[in-house]
């Protein structure tokens, strides 16, 4: 059997696209914040991405006359709960923490997300992450920390700051839960995930009082959730179809430089030797990470599952008839199979490894 391509290129490229989305919200969201509130600005973004999507799921289905994606089960409940869930616990915590710490303690504290993101799928979802990529995610995390830290005689670790880490474990989890979901329709999981963490968003922000704002506002919140939340996790969900959530989190860890990039831009602020110096580390680091995976002769067990899938990965082996081509999703049985191919850790690819 001919080996299955090297899992790479195009889902780092997602992962990075979704990175760049995302890095515009901060910026931008700063302006907005002049005309809305916080609470309700979070709120807002969420549900721009659900009403976003649930469009674009509405254009999908009137063009498509096949199934190419496989929409969420029961199965997936647990996970798809788990999702919206610590997507309204991990800002409700960051944002009690910002209130007993300071900004600068929080960006530099945020920066751990990447590390409970990795720690969780190891220890939690027995995700395997080479020497590489933890070597890779090294590198990011200091990178990181040279960008968002000021001065760090001005650090300080309070109640704040478990706060802020508790946000990071709860946001690590939650990217471990949509991996889980990442085989199947991206689409509909950012739809639910929007308008599932928007409506809780929302409600705090009901209770908190914080509803004024203007109609301009308004839209440009919801058209930025869109874009910077919603396009950004579909591809951040296509990316963890073939990286995995260390790999994927440690590409998504640009996104404070496109930020910060666009902050130069957007608000004059001068270029700094610390981002310069983040920057170098950072590319080092994405290279690490982009180069990582691993080759090792490994046994498929027999399991029986729906996802969108084509018949030439080297996985996908049964047979239709009449044959069907190109990408499809229905309910499917993998033989057992045994073959050496470069492989990360996705869905497919959760085998044990006894030593690294």
């Amino acid at each position: 059997m001919s080996a299955a391509p090297a899992p790479g290129i195009l889902a780092i490229g997602f992962a990075v696209l979704a990175a760049v989305l995302y890095g515009i919200s901060s910026p931008v969201s700063k302006v907005l914040l002049d005309s809305v509130p916080p609470a309700l600005l979070a709120a807002l973004l969420y549900l721009g991405a659900g009403v976003g999507m649930a469009v674009v799921s509405l254009v999908q289905t009137s063009r498509r006359q096949t199934v190419r994606e496989a929409p969420l089960g029961k199965k997936d409940l647990p996970y798809v709960i788990g999702m919206i869930v610590l997507d309204i616990a991990a800002p409700i915590l960051l944002m009690f923490g910002l209130t007993m710490t300071t900004a600068a303690n929080a960006s530099l504290l945020n920066n751990f997300e990447i590390v409970t993101t990795s720690v969780i799928a190891l220890l939690v979802f027995r995700e395997a992450i080479d020497r590489r990529l933890w070597f890779a995610i090294l590198l990011i995390v200091c990178a990181s920390i040279i960008l968002t830290v000021e001065d760090m005689s001005s650090f300080s670790f309070s109640a704040g700051s478990v706060l802020v880490l508790l946000a990071c474990v709860a946001w690590g989890f939650e990217n471990n839960c949509t991996r889980m979901l990442s085989l199947k329709d991206p689409v509909q999981i950012v739809t639910i995930k929007g308008f599932g963490a928007g409506g809780g968003a929302l409600l705090i922000a009901l209770a908190a009082q914080e509803t004024s704002a203007d109609t301009g506002g308004i839209l440009a919140a919801l058209l930025l959730g869109f874009f910077a939340y919603g396009l950004s996790i579909y591809f951040y969900v296509l990316a963890q179809r073939s990286l995995g959530a260390a790999r994927t989190s440690a590409f998504y860890a640009v996104a404070p430089f496109i930020g910060v990039g666009l902050s130069f831009v957007i608000f004059q602020t001068p270029l700094t030797v610390s981002f310069a110096v983040a920057t170098v580390i950072m590319i080092a680091g994405a290279y690490f990470a982009a180069t990582g995976g691993h080759q090792h002769r490994h046994i498929h067990l027999s399991q029986m599952h729906e996802h969108s899938h084509s018949h030439d990965d080297g996985h996908h082996t049964h047979v239709h008839n009449p044959p069907v081509t190109g990408e499809h999703s229905h309910m499917h049985t993998h033989e057992i199979l045994e073959h050496s191919h470069p492989h990360a850790p996705d869905l497919h690819h959760t085998h044990d490894h006894k030593s690294r």
